[in-house]
């Protein structure tokens, strides 16, 4: 039995929060291209699906840690947009005080981990937050995202290995949008099944329809209520695809229209909105609603960024250390 049944408010839901994600980040592009927000920057539109189907089988305790690719986590997990547009600006008001930038989002408030510039840097750092958890008895888990790329890491042997050793309460998911930065998972793996390498821990694994959010719902719930159980991790690989470049420096012409267009066809957020007007969940109105609510968020975000201040110079000296005093040579 599913711990977290889809009905009409979860629809909805996916609508409002999938098409938040969609236009932040079509917004972000733009501001990007005007040189307003510098340095790397990656964007999710197409792969929305992934978090949103997650958040709907989670609870608001559960952590979650990803890739630089974290704008619409932060946004999922329930981190403002101007917080994060913020700090795509480098600005003090930002979630990570404009420290961070694009790649480097956090909050401690909503149990929101980052955000990682090392590519599977976060693997181990996720089984370490599944280990606090069970250590002290809680019932939350994490969330562990990465990318097809990162799978070729070591550090995934290491933490999958002592994650299922230890039964820690973690989710391992792989969001293969088949290319990792631009060479495709064809080119650099004989196992193109990426999530049979669960297979070699005995740890529970299968693949995901990572267009669509009730399949990522349905999987996430499974597994979410195995790590509640005491059974320990699962590796799902949802398969997924991004319709813009690795970063905004990519081109993305190691791949096809055609194939662009196909998974365009099966846009998730388009998936949604159709179920809400076949089943009467919503009417045209509504959607129209949402749309200019969105807008609005959006518009808003950029405003509170634009007017907010930078850092001051001893910003620099702060967050590095817990010792408040610390004893830097500033000469």
């Amino acid at each position: 039995m599913s711990a977290k049944e889809i009905n009409k408010d979860t629809y909805l839901k996916w609508f409002e929060s999938m098409l938040l994600m969609r236009k932040f980040e079509e917004k972000t592009g733009q501001l990007y291209g005007q040189q307003k927000i510098r340095g790397f920057c990656h964007l999710y539109i197409g792969q929305e699906a992934v978090v949103a189907g997650a958040i709907s089988a989670l609870e608001p305790e559960d952590s979650m840690i990803t890739t630089y690719r974290d704008h619409a986590h932060a946004l999922a997990k329930g981190v403002s947009a101007n917080a994060i547009m913020a700090e795509m600006y480098g600005k003090i008001t930002g979630c990570s005080k404009g420290k961070g930038g694009s790649m480097h989002m956090f909050s401690k408030e909503f149990n929101f981990y980052g955000g990682h510039g090392i590519v599977g840097g976060q693997i181990p750092l996720g089984a370490g937050i599944a280990f606090a958890e069970k250590y002290k008895g809680t019932k939350n888990l994490n969330v562990c995202y990465m990318g097809d790329g990162a799978v070729r890491q070591g550090a995934l042997n290491e933490a999958f290995n002592m994650a299922m050793l230890w039964k820690l309460p973690v989710i391992f998911v792989c969001e293969n949008n088949g290319y990792a930065m631009g060479t495709s998972v064809e080119r650099t793996t004989n196992m193109t099944e990426l999530y049979k390498i669960g297979l070699g821990f005995d740890m529970p694994c299968s693949p995901v329809d990572g267009m669509d959010p009730v399949a990522v719902h349905n999987a996430m719930d499974e597994a979410a209520q195995r790590a509640r159980n005491g059974e320990g991790p699962t590796f799902l690989e949802m398969r997924t695809y991004r319709y813009r470049g690795h970063s905004m420096s990519d081109p993305a012409k190691y791949r096809t229209k055609d194939e662009l267009e196909s998974y365009k066809a099966k846009d998730p957020i388009e998936q949604v909105r159709e179920v809400i007007l076949t089943e009467k969940y919503a009417d045209q109105a509504w959607i129209e609603e949402i749309e200019a609510k969105i807008k609005q968020i959006v518009d808003e975000s950029v405003k509170f960024a634009e007017e907010s201040p930078f850092p001051d110079e001893s910003e620099l000296y702060k967050d590095v250390y817990v010792q408040q005093d610390y004893p830097y040579v500033q000469d």
